[in-house]
């Protein structure tokens, strides 16, 4: 018996220590906004895609240096066979023809021969209008694929920064919440001492506790939200699940709003400069369908060693050029060239299109950061005003003088003035950082 319980009170200890040891496995990581957006660049998975699409345009570059380069094919074929022709020309090439091989019964019926091949053949390119234009497009959609992978990093940062303010506001809202409830707290200790003494009705006993339920319903929806906005940035930062983060930053508000709204451009927006760049692609596409009208010449230089033995026998050698002109393929480059044209004003009207979505993006912006710092303005006085009057309800309820429900409403009105400065300072932090991704710094 002694050691069943020994073995029970073993296993409940291992049971208790468990959750500690797993909570001490837990890895805390503090980070400032800075930091996040950093730790995003190097660790994000949708970055180094962007830059693997770099890495496969400069592989599509190496491969256009073929339109300059010379082509060496070294190949060995062997051949075994009876037939008179073949017999009587392979053995030319093999530089091992007698008199006795023009016999008639010899060349009728010859002997079965055996001829090895290696051929060496460098071809060299002369003139090729389409391939070095096909060049010049694959460097520019090199430098595309670069700005792509700039805008890429812009806005991963952008999407950390509202996921990291959203982390920040969660977390503001619980303090809010958590002093909501410790006040709420004592006035339902003290509404349940009043109706002990018979100097409250029930019903206003119940309605701190319903209050009071309401705010703990609120703090374990804000801890979700805290747990969402956290998965979402380990995702970001491609940090492990174990890991906590803590923000180290705040819902800071500067006094400096641009003024009036925006009639340039962002020109430095990296996708901007990419779909220029997609455009100038479209114009070289065109280019590239009306040179493949043009003759490409190539020279070339081949060896042959024949042998009935490999490695051995007679050699050979030719040099030459070949031009080959394409005077109608069937009306496949004029589609061609027409496509061109068409993807070129697609180009454009998607620059255009862009352009023009630029302004009003930075003009949103602008405006949401303006009504966030009025929406600023009010709540604080809110703030201040809706405090006052809780205290002095506060004051009153304990001597008796107020009622449960203008308790509650105080402090209903001041915990919400509280969570509404800390949705505007959030929208505002987020206005900015929209403001500068659009404009593109």
């Amino acid at each position: 018996m002694k050691v069943y319980k020994a073995l029970i009170s073993f296993c409940m200890a291992g049971a208790l220590t468990l959750p500690l040891q797993a909570k001490a496995d837990d890895t805390t990581v503090k980070l400032s906004l800075s930091d996040a957006i950093s730790m995003a660049r190097q660790n994000n998975s949708s970055i180094k895609a962007a830059r693997s699409r770099i890495d496969q345009a400069e592989a599509r570059v190496v491969q256009t240096r073929q339109s300059s380069l010379p082509k060496v094919t070294l190949s060995e074929t062997l051949m075994v066979t009876n037939d008179p022709g073949a017999a009587l020309v392979f053995k030319l090439q093999q530089k091992s023809l007698q008199n006795s091989d023009f016999d008639a019964e010899k060349m009728t019926h010859p002997a079965v021969i055996n001829d090895f091949n290696t051929s060496l053949q460098v071809m060299q390119p002369i003139y090729n209008a389409d391939a070095a234009i096909g060049r010049t497009i694959a460097l520019t959609a090199k430098k595309a694929d670069e700005h792509m992978a700039v805008r890429t990093e812009e806005t991963i940062g952008f999407q950390v920064s509202k996921v990291y303010y959203g982390l920040i506001l969660a977390r503001k809202n619980i303090e809010a919440v958590e002093q909501s409830i410790k006040t709420m707290q004592a006035h339902s200790n003290e509404a349940a001492k009043a109706f002990s003494a018979g100097l409250m009705t029930k019903s206003d006993k119940l309605s701190t506790e319903v209050r009071l339920s309401e705010l703990q319903e609120q703090k374990l929806m804000l801890h979700d939200a805290i747990k969402d906005a956290t998965d979402a940035l380990k995702v970001m930062l491609h940090l492990d699940s174990h890991v906590a983060i803590v923000p180290t930053g705040d819902l800071l508000v500067d006094g400096v709003v641009p003024g009036g709204e925006s009639k340039t451009v962002p020109e430095n927006r990296a996708d901007l400069k990419a779909l220029e760049t997609s455009r100038q692609i479209a114009g070289y596409q065109a280019d590239m369908a009306r040179a493949s009208r043009m003759p490409r010449v190539n020279a070339f230089l081949q060896t042959n060693l024949h042998s009935d033995n490999i490695f051995g026998g007679g050699s050979s050698w030719g040099l030459g050029m070949n031009v080959q002109w394409n005077i109608f393929d069937g009306m496949a480059s004029s589609g061609r060239i027409q496509e061109a044209k068409a993807q070129e004003r697609e180009s454009m009207y998607n620059y255009e299109n862009a352009r023009s979505n630029s302004i009003a993006e930075v003009d949103k912006s602008i405006r949401s950061m303006r009504t966030a710092k009025a929406r600023i303005v009010v709540a604080q006085k809110s703030i201040e005003e809706s405090k006052v009057s809780l205290d002095y309800i506060g004051s009153q309820y304990k001597t008796g003088m107020a009622m449960t429900f203008e308790l509650l409403m105080r402090e209903q009105a001041y915990t919400y003035a509280k969570m509404r400065l800390n949705q505007a300072k959030y929208d505002y932090c987020v206005a900015k950082s929209e403001l500068a991704y659009y404009k593109g710094n």
